[in-house]
């Protein structure tokens, strides 16, 4: 039974985990400036995304050159309109390809593609259909905006949300908002380092330290949990905000292989006690970390100030709610459970189990290598 349960144990982690990229979660940025009639974009494409996608690197070296790409202008070109279409009331615009050029976003290089849409009637909302690599990664997002009369509005889309009408004027605030709020909870439960990082600090709130010669109650098990995830809040928000409000920077493969590491550090802190009753510190210190990894999905939206703010403080909100959404449906379980063999499984095998997973993430990211299959 026993080995039977590890196995099953060791199965369901590498599930969970298996859906998780080794660098920044797949985003595209695609900007639409309306002017009557006719229409101009420009779409961000990370390089990466497009050569899983179409094997870009045709001599196989594992590194893409100019002559690589430019070579394949018009196939990535086709491939990409090809999931994109707009719509004016019920008449397609129709796409014409522009210029490509490349650029270098936190995460690595993008393709920048331009293109122009002629619609044959202005009318109150743009239509977007989105489908870029909704086949291939469930995960991707497209982050939108949209200029129209000095007005910016933006829109996030995914396989979930691959249709939408755009308005043709701001958007409200609140709309905004919420619209944000939506994603900061999304991004939160996908964030499957972020979620095991969590989870790993929040194991041992349930069980009394060894110098307390009483059962730890729930009442100081909350206590200890409230701790640990306004630490960590504290800390990501401050990080978060900063970033998206481009006063700090770090590399995006800095802060992936440092949030990887966090995982590694929280998990064997439940076999080995490293921190030693410091875990809200902890969960600070790595909590600076992780909200640089939180701020990438805003990064290149390059939204006015004011839309900017608007947005992060709604994307904060959401990540807030998704991390308090887990720690609502893990603690009460967790302090049923604290006493049985389950418990000690999940903190000593889960522990090893997570920290291995952990550590392949620190290698990928690190090094810039696929080991995990996904």
């Amino acid at each position: 039974m026993g080995h039977g349960f590890l196995a099953l144990l060791t199965l369901a982690l590498a599930l969970v985990a298996a859906p998780a990229r080794a660098h920044k979660p797949s985003d595209s940025y695609l900007t639409l400036k309306v002017g009557g009639h006719q229409i101009s974009g420009q779409w961000d494409i990370a390089l990466r995304d497009l050569d899983f996608a179409l094997n870009l690197d045709q001599n196989g070296d594992g590194a893409l050159t100019w002559d690589e790409i430019r070579s394949q202008h018009d196939t990535i070109a086709n491939y990409a309109l090809a999931r994109l279409a707009l719509t004016s009331g019920d008449a397609p615009c129709p796409i014409v390809a522009g210029e490509q050029l490349i650029d270098n976003h936190t995460d690595g290089a993008y393709t920048v593609l331009r293109f122009r849409a002629t619609c044959p009637a202005a009318g109150a909302a743009l239509g977007v259909s989105y489908r870029l690599f909704a086949d291939l990664d469930p995960q991707h997002k497209g982050l939108v905006k949209l200029e129209h009369d000095g007005a910016t509005s933006t829109a996030i889309f995914s396989p979930e949300a691959a249709r939408q009408d755009l308005p043709l004027r701001a958007a409200g605030k609140f709309a905004q908002f919420a619209d944000y709020v939506k994603h900061g909870v999304w991004h939160i439960w996908i964030g499957f380092d972020h979620i095991l990082f969590l989870l790993s600090l929040l194991l041992p709130a349930v069980i009394a330290p060894l110098a307390m010669k009483q059962a730890q109650t729930l009442r100081a098990a909350f206590i200890d949990v409230l701790k640990v995830v306004t630490a960590f809040t504290l800390a990501h928000s401050l990080t978060l905000t900063l970033a998206s409000l481009q006063v700090l920077s770090l590399p995006s493969r800095w802060v992936e292989s440092a949030i990887a590491a966090s995982v590694v550090l929280a998990a064997v802190n439940n076999l080995y006690p490293l921190f030693r009753g410091r875990r809200p510190l902890a969960a600070f210190a790595f909590g600076l970390i992780h909200g640089f990894g939180f701020a990438g999905v805003l990064a290149g939206l390059g939204l006015p100030q004011g839309a900017l703010v608007l947005s992060l403080a709604g994307f904060n909100v959401g990540v807030e709610l998704g991390q308090l959404a887990i720690v609502a449906a893990f603690l009460p379980l967790a302090f049923l459970a604290r006493r049985t063999w389950f418990y000690r499984q999940l903190m000593s095998t889960g522990s090893v189990v997570i920290a291995l997973i952990a550590g392949v993430w620190l290698f990928e990211r690190a090094f810039d290598m696929k080991v995990l299959p996904v």
